[in-house]
């Protein structure tokens, strides 16, 4: 089972989502997106939760709020640390996390540490939560590979209609300053034509009368 989440408190808003159990944190480990950022509390047992990048943003101009909305939503879902105060939690892209055969159901590394923040939660926020709780939906048996492998295709069919875009531009560009020469070369050409000389004007300046 995987519960999807909504935080509305910027628009426009963001997806958040997790998974029940260490199985289907498996899952998400393999099969997350590019766009995801992953969230877990440092050096204790938690929830992973998954915020998606709305198109153009980056891990680091993600709004405070949905920093805050996602760390408390970790804390929530975490045994020792829903009980504890002052809490570290964890976030990296998705891209970052590493996966090696001795690493046990649901555990996590990464490939580069100083692309591991963390933000910092002083209390649980039972108003932020309640929030969150609002927007769940809970989906079973989610096919997490199925969801990735249609992103990729999408995301391909949308570059290859960037690129062909482009190279169209690039030809209507090309063909614009073929014309542009050409016509200079026309109008150079056709005053020359226009232009007479004294040898040629039928008056010779040695003949008398």
């Amino acid at each position: 089972m995987v519960f999807y989440f909504t935080s509305n408190v910027v628009l426009p808003s963001h997806l958040i989502y997790m998974g029940l159990d260490k199985h289907e944190n498996e899952e998400l480990i393999k099969w997350g997106w590019p766009e995801d950022v992953w969230f877990h509390v440092d050096k204790l047992s938690s929830a992973h939760v998954y915020l998606r990048l709305n198109k153009g943003e980056t891990i680091d101009s993600l709004p405070e709020a949905v920093l805050v909305d996602c760390a408390q939503l970790v804390k929530g879902n975490s045994i020792q640390g829903c009980k504890s105060n002052n809490i570290d939690v964890v976030y990296t892209p998705w891209e970052n996390l590493k996966k090696t055969a001795g690493m046990d159901v649901g555990q996590v590394g990464f490939f580069k540490a100083k692309e591991v923040k963390t933000i910092h939660v002083e209390k649980k926020m039972n108003e932020i939560l309640n929030r969150l709780n609002k927007t769940k939906e809970e989906k079973l048996n989610e096919d997490f590979r199925g969801l990735r492998e249609k992103r990729d295709v999408e995301e391909r069919t949308s570059l290859k209609a960037v690129q062909r875009d482009l190279r169209e531009k690039e030809k209507a560009e090309k063909k614009r300053k073929q014309e542009e020469a050409e016509l200079r070369s026309y109008s150079s050409l056709h005053k020359e034509e226009n232009m007479t000389s004294n040898q040629d004007d039928g008056n010779d300046s040695d003949d008398f009368i």
